[in-house]
């Protein structure tokens, strides 16, 4: 497999992640934290430092809401517990 190819398939799993997570509101964060060793905000940190990395300028709050699918502030009001 080229490397274009490989990129294609590991964007679209991490599309399907993020709209996973997006649907799963009542899976909490801490959840993900305890059983899967991440949460959104680390998804969403990592996303941060990819963007960084190729030097693209992308502030914490930027790529929470790329993760959540809305300001985080938003989303913990509405689904945090």
């Amino acid at each position: 497999m080229d490397d274009q190819t490989r990129e294609s398939l590991e964007a679209a799993a991490f599309r399907t992640l993020v709209t996973h997570l997006r649907q799963r509101t009542d899976v909490q964060n801490i959840d993900l934290m305890e059983l899967a060793g991440f949460c959104r905000n680390c998804l969403s940190r990592w996303y941060m430092e990819a963007a960084q990395a190729q030097g693209i300028d992308m502030e914490k709050e930027t790529a929470r809401e790329i993760v959540y699918g809305m300001p985080y502030e938003e989303w913990k009001d509405r689904y945090q517990q």
